[in-house]
């Protein structure tokens, strides 16, 4: 069936759809966008359901790379930024402009101003399969998501602790919805006929969207803040913000360890001197957090092995989710990403991760460490469509109120 969408994918002049396309997940779909072949590609689990011609942005208006997620559906929609031009079938990807739309001029080449261009039968067929929350991801060279199997990947579990009967969850009569996936549980009472059976299901939470980075000022900031409070140091609320009173107890501890209090605030000795004067060991250097319908939900620090060496950037999607059998099938894409040698300066690295082939999503799992309680809370809230994405780059500017994580990509300079 998906044979000849696959031979298509190099003569995209038309659009072309699949007969099950209509039939998948909206939320759990996958849409890539190659810049370099104007193309776009929608996914459900490794099979190619549809395809279409794009125009992305032209010279001085460039299309971001990275990864995104649609944040808002418009059948109709007039630009803010360009005098009211209309775009149907809308389906925004950042809150800075950037949208997937219908135009009457998708020539193939780029010739917008940002977004990207949709010929009209394809907007309208694409608005109808998508879900708010749903994945875009752009690149320049076309990618496709591969099926990825490691330990360090999350297993889905019942949120219960054993012998309990699902006391912390909203339970429901199997009855009501039976697309949902029952459990069979036992019952100390009798039951009131003989041979009948108890069913209850859970909630279908929304999927979670998880990022694992290296630790910002922000976060450093917070620990600071915390375990200052913790050694009797009035340094307020632990807020990541630099106030009088965390100024104040930040020189405190420098003075009563003997360290420089001219310069900058918060350094990586002071950090080493505060944990461990604390009982905490060495700082953690990555960071963990979760995000749900658009907000944030937690995060925590990570441990990353071999800092000095960058983790790349790859996205990772969980499917065929099984709560009652711990299973799940995830996805992964590793995307292109050059930092700057002032990024790579801050962050303290020393060997890029340039080479997609070598530091591919696996390697970068290999490094990780997250703590089990974190792990646990995760996979009892994990559900279908719930992602990954690891990058060395931190939260951008595009994630905000309102935002999955969007990362914002780059390519290496031509020599």
């Amino acid at each position: 069936m998906f044979k000849s969408l696959a031979a298509s994918l190099g003569l995209l002049s038309a659009t072309v759809f699949a007969a099950p396309a209509m039939a998948g997940n909206g939320a759990a779909l996958q849409i890539f966008v190659s810049k370099a072949e104007q193309t776009l590609t929608v996914y459900d689990g490794d099979q190619v359901i549809a395809t279409s011609k794009v125009s992305t942005g032209k010279a001085g208006h460039t299309t971001p790379s990275g990864v995104f997620s649609i944040l808002e559906k418009r059948k109709y929609h007039e630009s803010n930024l360009y005098s009211n031009a209309p775009m149907p079938w809308m389906q925004r990807i950042t809150w800075s402009g950037v949208a997937l739309h219908e135009s009457n001029s998708v020539p193939n080449y780029p010739a917008s101003h940002g977004c990207v261009r949709l010929p009209r039968a394809f907007a309208k067929q694409l608005f109808s399969m998508t879900e708010r929350g749903a994945h875009v991801i752009i690149t320049d060279q076309p990618v496709a998501p591969v099926w990825l199997e490691h330990a360090n990947l999350f297993t889905p579990r019942v949120p219960v602790e054993a012998g309990q009967l699902l006391s912390d969850a909203e339970l429901r009569p199997s009855t009501l919805d039976a697309s949902l996936k029952s459990v069979e549980v036992a019952m100390a009472d009798v039951l009131p006929k003989a041979g009948a059976e108890a069913k209850v299901v859970l909630e279908e939470e929304p999927p979670l969207r998880i990022l694992i980075t290296r630790r910002g000022q922000r976060e450093m900031l917070i620990d600071a803040q915390t375990l200052l409070g913790e050694l009797g140091f009035d340094a307020g609320i632990p807020d990541g913000h630099i106030g009088k009173a965390t100024v104040s107890a930040v020189n405190g501890f420098k003075r009563w360890k003997g360290l420089d209090t001219k310069g900058e605030l918060i350094t990586a000795e002071f950090l080493g001197e505060l944990f461990k004067s604390a009982g905490k060991g060495e700082p953690p250097l990555g960071q963990i957090m979760v995000r749900q319908k658009f907000t944030p939900l937690f995060e925590a620090p990570v441990t990353i092995a071999n800092p000095q060496v960058a983790l790349g950037t790859h996205f990772i999607e969980a499917v065929d989710v099984d709560r009652y059998g711990s299973k799940a099938k995830w996805r992964a894409v590793t995307l292109e990403n050059h930092l700057s040698n002032a990024t790579t300066k801050r962050l303290g690295i020393t060997t890029p991760a340039d080479d997609t082939s070598v530091y591919n999503a696996a390697a970068a799992l290999d490094r990780i460490t997250i703590p089990a309680h974190i792990r646990h809370r995760i996979e009892t809230l994990m559900s279908e469509g719930t992602s990954l994405t690891i990058s060395d780059t931190g939260l951008g500017p595009e994630t905000g109120a309102g935002t999955d994580f969007i990362t914002i990509t780059h390519r290496a300079p031509k020599a």
